[in-house]
């Protein structure tokens, strides 16, 4: 019995990986606004529901940067809010652009979101499984 002990620990682990996954990808934003030290450079901070997925690196004097990281959540549940709020990094502060905010649902799905400081977040996230 000891044997199998570890295998159906794989075998259950596996299933709970397998049962919802958020995938978000494809980040890139244009016409992102200038400040008085210059072009943005920009990055993105990624929420879903109480957790933090990371950030993106900084792009540099880019108004329309792309970002080639990838974020995954495995405890996603539809309806989840998931939060990305973009940022120019600067040498004091980093200065807020923008908020994007939206209920996650099942399937792929691309999104523009519109900047309170101006510029256009573009993403695209796909929720797999059912984690109920």
């Amino acid at each position: 019995m000891a044997s199998s002990l570890p295998l159906l620990l794989l075998v259950l682990c596996s299933l709970s990986v397998a049962q919802c996954q958020l995938r978000l990808f494809n980040l890139r934003a244009t016409d992102l606004p200038s400040d008085f030290l210059g072009i943005t450079d920009g990055y993105v901070e990624v929420f879903c529901g109480g957790s933090t997925l990371g950030k993106t690196s900084v792009r540099n004097n880019n108004a329309n940067p792309w970002w080639e990281e990838e974020f995954s959540y495995f405890k996603a549940q539809e309806n989840d809010v998931m939060r990305l709020e973009v940022h120019d990094s600067d040498i004091l502060f980093n200065d807020l652009l923008g908020v994007c905010q939206r209920q996650i649902k099942p399937g792929t799905h691309e999104h523009d979101c519109f900047l309170e400081s101006g510029g256009i977040l573009h993403y695209s996230y796909t929720l797999n499984g059912n984690n109920q």
